[in-house]
């Protein structure tokens, strides 16, 4: 690929006099001399060997070509100076990716408006997101692979703070044969049905989600695949109220009458996987996730 002919300045120049309406103008906005601004223009349209702006009495308009031109220099612009803002970010030590490790039972709507935020206040910082279930956040942490964990396990070593109750429900179908016995459910009852329980995503610790020990068992991989398997009348579960409240609302779930048992609560804590170099990039993720899970 041939090197640009044009330069930053001379592209910033065109788009100054464009869009303060002539030389005089932009040199103003510039700081720089009419001259100057002047030189930089010709010089661009001499290097592409192509006319960009028609002066007409005082002001400066662009030919077709040059409004073609000025569109796509305008992002070349914009990325250079997002290039700046990132190596000014990185100077002061900001990270430049972060490995963020979420358990499957932090809602993800929540998640989302997080990420969201965080992308427009460190834009040059990437995130690598992986999610857990159970003993997979303690892992990440053990093995020095994350440097912000949501989980509800962690090691002993790491502190952590609380950072959401997720409510565990027990759910079936309406026309599920433990709805249709039409009373009080009890273990007993339950260990003669199929039970959908999700795979632990650790591998020295592997507890599956909720087992009861029943002959009966489907194991899958994901909290949206349980729900699912749930919504098809294929079984009962225990599964996050946020991720099942609207099949609930609807009537497409129902809440299994157990004697007890019938909720429990997980504490996700929010930890970081290396406390003592924890970077501004990763305490600004973790401020806005305690912002975001307070309200």
């Amino acid at each position: 690929m041939n090197s640009p002919r044009g330069t930053l300045e001379q592209w910033r120049a065109l788009q100054a006099v464009v869009e303060h309406g002539g030389y005089v103008q932009a040199a103003e906005q510039l700081f720089r001399s009419q001259s100057t601004i002047s030189y930089a223009v010709t010089k661009l349209q001499a290097l592409l060997g192509i006319k960009l702006l028609e002066v007409h009495g005082r002001k400066a308009t662009l030919t077709d070509a040059g409004a073609v031109l000025l569109r796509r220099s305008r992002q070349l612009l914009n990325d250079a100076a997002e290039i700046e803002q990132l190596a000014m970010q990185l100077s002061q030590g900001r990270e430049a990716e972060i490995h963020f490790v979420v358990d499957a039972a932090f809602p993800t709507a929540m998640l989302m408006r997080v990420l969201k935020r965080f992308s427009h206040v460190c834009e040059g910082t990437r995130v690598q997101l992986k999610e857990a279930v159970l003993s997979g956040g303690g892992e990440a942490l053990d093995a020095g692979n994350a440097d912000l964990v949501i989980c509800g396990r962690a090691p002993p070593q790491f502190l952590g703070n609380a950072l959401l109750d997720v409510e565990f429900v027990a759910v079936a179908h309406p026309d599920h044969a433990l709805h249709r016995l039409n009373r009080v459910l009890s273990v007993s009852d339950l260990s003669r049905e199929l039970q959908v329980v999700i795979r632990d995503s650790g591998v020295k610790h592997n507890v599956d989600s909720g087992w009861l020990g029943a002959e009966h068992r489907w194991t899958v991989t994901s909290i949206q695949s349980a729900a699912a398997a749930i919504n098809a009348g294929l079984g009962f579960a225990w599964l996050p109220r946020h991720e099942v409240q609207d099949k609930l609302d609807a009537g497409n779930l129902k809440v299994l009458p157990l004697r007890e048992g019938q909720t429990y609560c997980v504490n996700l804590k929010l930890i970081f996987g290396k406390p003592g170099s924890t970077g501004p990039a990763t305490q600004q993720l973790a401020d806005l996730l305690f912002d975001t899970a307070r309200h």
